[in-house]
């Protein structure tokens, strides 16, 4: 197996973007990519596209060949990649088990997602659930993660204003990015006053509708150098998969797949979570982020409310987490999230982050969720191999 480097990153504006079409969007996420390599598209050898959803948000399928195609990358092979909202860090995997298989030398993993050309994203976002033992029954993902939430601040004193403070530091990071989708800083009491959307949720613990692309470029490690003086090499990739439903779960306030994934990933990467300087979790409600905290290994069980609460998380904190905004804030086109995870991570340890940089950032770290937890995908990058 090969050591595989990312040459280049790019992720478009998210939001909801009336003017721009899906095609429109991946292939900006493309082409800002490339020329962040510094190569063209004949350089391209394959291309993973992460997409949990087109049928049903834009009644198109066949995607991969239609991106290929609008690229003008025809013919590349071009595969799409469906996790649900871990399509796109499931899509980053194929792209580096590609390079490092030795199968491909220059491979484009990238996501894309454009939920906004509906009247309801809701029936869509549901199927990533189980469609007969929840959705079918009513249950909505807010309600899911609500449910999950509610049990957490049983067990363990979880307040509502820890919760909300995580989205307090991602909106405070997101007013310093200038792709996000929400820019503006938010207080606890706004948070928690703002309109409820599944008891203790509310729309400010919520991630958007949104939609947008990403993409990165990668190469085999040791050809790195010939196309950028600033590679960032992948340590560890690993994935895991847990139950669907929250009904089979034993423990409702632990995401099983990201323990697992992620203690794979730090024996990969020859690492511990206290060596990671800064990570992008998969907040796309705040309890989930304060699980990810836990579960990642940051702190305890039970104890990331307070984590939150003493600013371990933010950006000058003990463990920076999503210095991008997050997907509460910079928000969370399904499909793309895990690749703009990546490309974040990707800035910081290059040093061009901007005002959301964290000092000195030489190890980062990746954390994209399917659903409730049926699937995890995590990675570990580096300023050095």
């Amino acid at each position: 197996m090969r050591d595989v480097a990312i040459i280049g990153v790019s992720q478009t504006k998210f939001g909801e973007l009336w003017d721009s079409s899906f095609r429109d969007l991946i292939a900006e996420a493309g082409v800002k990519a490339l020329h962040d390599a510094q190569i063209d598209g004949a350089d391209i050898e394959a291309m993973f596209v992460g997409n949990m959803s087109s049928g049903l948000f834009v009644e198109q399928e066949h995607i991969a060949a239609l991106i290929s195609d609008h690229m003008g990358l025809n013919p590349v092979p071009t595969t799409r990649v469906e996790a649900a909202c871990a399509s796109g860090g499931l899509a980053l995997r194929q792209g580096i088990m590609a390079v490092a298989s030795g199968f491909h030398d220059v491979v484009i993993s990238a996501g894309v997602e454009k939920m906004t050309d509906v009247v309801d994203a809701t029936p869509a976002i549901a199927t990533a659930s189980d469609k007969e033992w929840e959705a079918q029954q009513g249950a909505t993902f807010p309600s899911l993660y609500a449910m999950i939430a509610k049990r957490h601040m049983y067990e363990y004193g979880t307040t509502r204003e820890q919760l909300a403070q995580f989205s307090v530091v991602n909106h405070k990071n997101a007013s310093k990015n200038p792709n996000a989708q929400f820019p503006f800083e938010v207080t606890v009491d706004k948070v928690l006053n703002s309109t409820m959307v599944a008891d203790p949720l509310t729309l400010l613990d919520c991630s958007p509708v949104s939609d947008g692309a990403a993409a990165v470029v990668m190469v085999p490690a040791e050809d790195a150098k010939k196309y950028t003086d600033t590679p960032i090499y992948v340590k560890a990739s690993a994935q895991a998969s847990g139950t669907l439903t929250l009904h089979d779960r034993k423990d409702l306030t632990t995401i099983e797949a990201t323990k697992v994934a992620s203690r794979k990933a730090y024996d990969m990467a020859g690492v511990t979570v206290k060596d990671i300087d800064v990570t992008e979790v998969h907040d796309c409600f705040s309890i989930n982020g304060l699980l990810a905290v836990e579960d990642l290994g940051f702190a305890e069980k039970g104890k990331g409310g307070i984590a939150i609460e003493e600013g371990q998380t933010e950006i000058d904190g003990d463990f920076p987490i999503n210095s991008s905004g997050g997907l509460k804030a910079r928000g969370h086109p399904l499909g793309a999230t895990g690749i703009a995870q990546a490309a974040e991570i990707v800035w910081q340890l290059r040093g061009e982050a901007g005002g959301r940089q964290v000092d000195g950032a030489e190890i980062g770290m990746t954390h994209n969720i399917g659903g409730t937890g049926g699937t995890a995908a995590v990675h570990i990058f580096g300023r050095d191999l």
